[in-house]
């Protein structure tokens, strides 16, 4: 479907992916069973919805063809297709992190265009 996927995840739990060489995924990952990603035409709404107001954010691209067949597009809000992976995320599938501001609404400051 898209060649990059996004992940939003907090500073203190990327650097803890990055000690031990895999992301696991975030609480909300564990409960459901898959790490929850987004295309880039569902990252700013997916940070407004779940993630706003939060310092610390972090966007990783993820190249997901490196992903294989553990990453699906599977229906979610609205019946859009998102993008879960079943499985860690291995770090040498990471293209770039970056850190997403807060503007002054307390909205997260995405670049133009988005890294991947």
């Amino acid at each position: 479907m898209t060649a990059i996927v996004y992940k939003l995840v907090d500073r203190a739990a990327w650097n803890a992916a990055e000690a031990a060489g895999s992301f696991t995924g975030s609480a909300v990952d564990r409960r459901d069973g898959f790490i929850h990603f987004s295309s880039a035409a569902q990252v700013a709404e997916t940070a407004a919805r779940h993630f706003a107001g939060q310092a610390d954010l972090l966007l990783v691209a993820v190249d997901a063809r490196a992903l294989g067949a553990a990453l699906r597009w599977e229906p979610s809000r609205g019946g859009a297709l998102f993008p879960h992976l079943y499985g860690s995320l291995r770090l040498d599938a990471v293209r770039s992190v970056a850190p997403l501001a807060l503007d002054a609404t307390g909205q997260h400051v995405f670049p133009e265009p988005l890294p991947g």
